[in-house]
């Protein structure tokens, strides 16, 4: 059994929509495709997976350096010992050879791709839901009824209105959803207080609203805001500063009594251990939303988890960020606290396909083979591209 064919494109998101730092109607994502020698129904069993959503393709890094070291890797070091399945940490390995420590970033989403392509094609070869696949590797239970989630919107659009805001959050309400998210930080802080107003008009009780700042504040504005939005009792108050400082995330948290919630920039486990030693992050309260496909992928991002839970942290506290089909997968497999959803932004890639159902405050996976991407109908023409 090999890889015949590492294949990759670069994908545009639709839509016009800004947060606090960047207006996403240039990103890009990397799509990859690993193509096998094994035939099932005619065809050559494929992987696919993408680097997440929210930055740029990475298309340079994987076609220059990662996709020639996987080709030019022998087929059987890629092989588990039953030599049924792909080992995603020798991928991994293989694909980082010579690779100095540190420079994370967008290294670590190219990796991503093609790490988290392997447990779409190993679900695939067993023929199971990716989920299944993760719980039985990792020997947890997982989670097939579903896992928790909140529809991530209430971004910036331009000639927006309060009204506007509002009419998205009721539109998520009727596919389903209880719990939101909105950003701040894009605005004044009198303006964005009225913009969280008002979705509280629409979504009754704050622990139904989650805040992301997304980097944006220094910390005098952030305990302006923390301040500000206190009264409220929010469900978190997320991203709050740049990731990396982990000092300023400290002194808010020592000020701020509700939940802080970081991470998804966070791109190593040593990002992740210095969080937890140094973050001031309270075990039982706060929410880490590390984002397989933007940390080296599920190798790396199990890593993290053993961090957090040697620090006193609980799987529970962990919320991945991207708001697609693969992390919901991961939420269920692992067993994670909940996920996060994007059902009216980021297409193709943003929210889940019809036959996934959404009620009651969570998110079911169907039992299609592998992440299911090809039942999202916006990503199926790329993948078909990508396949032939």
């Amino acid at each position: 059994m090999r890889i015949t064919a590492i294949r990759e494109v670069s994908v545009p998101l639709e839509g016009n929509v800004a947060n606090a730092y960047v207006n996403f109607s240039e990103h890009t994502v990397s799509l990859v495709a690993l193509q096998t020698d094994v035939i099932r129904n005619g065809k050559p069993v494929t992987g696919f997976a993408f680097d997440s959503i929210g930055r740029y393709a990475q298309s340079g890094i994987l076609r220059d350096r990662m996709m020639p070291r996987l080709e030019a890797a022998a087929p059987e070091s890629l092989l588990d010992k039953s030599g049924e399945f792909f080992d995603a940490a020798k991928v991994l390995q293989t694909i980082m050879r010579n690779e100095k420590p540190g420079g994370h970033g967008d290294r670590a989403a190219a990796a991503a791709a093609i790490e988290l392509a392997v447990w779409d094609l190993n679900a695939k070869l067993a023929d199971e839901p990716a989920h299944a696949t993760i719980a039985r590797h990792f020997q947890r239970k997982g989670n097939r009824e579903g896992v928790t989630v909140y529809a991530a919107g209430g971004y910036y659009y331009p000639g927006d209105s309060v009204k506007r805001l509002q009419d998205e959050m009721r539109g998520y309400q009727e596919m389903g959803y209880e719990t939101f998210k909105m950003k701040i930080g894009g605005a004044s802080l009198e303006e964005d207080v009225a913009r969280i107003e008002a979705v509280l008009e629409v979504v009754g009780d704050g622990q139904r609203l989650a805040v992301d700042a997304n980097g944006r504040f220094d910390l005098q504005t952030a305990l302006d805001y923390a301040k500000a939005i206190t009264p409220y009792a929010l469900r978190w108050y997320e991203e709050i500063g740049d990731p990396l400082d982990y000092d300023l995330n400290r002194q808010v948290a020592e000020a701020y009594s509700g939940r802080i919630a970081t991470g998804e920039n966070l791109f190593s486990v040593q990002d992740v251990n210095n969080l937890t030693l140094f973050g001031g992050m309270r075990p039982g309260l706060d929410i880490f939303q590390m984002d397989t496909g933007l940390c080296y992928g599920l190798t790396e991002f199990a890593k993290m988890i053993d961090v957090m839970e040697r620090r006193g942290f609980n799987r529970n506290q962990l919320h991945p960020h991207g708001g697609h089909l693969i992390n919901m997968h991961v939420a269920a497999g692992l067993e994670l606290g909940g996920c996060e959803a994007y059902p009216g932004v980021f297409q193709p890639f943003g929210g889940y396909p019809d036959r996934c159902g959404v009620g009651g405050g969570r998110v079911r996976p169907t039992d299609a083979p592998g992440f299911g991407l090809e039942e999202k109908d916006g990503l199926r023409p790329w993948l078909a591209q990508l396949a032939s």
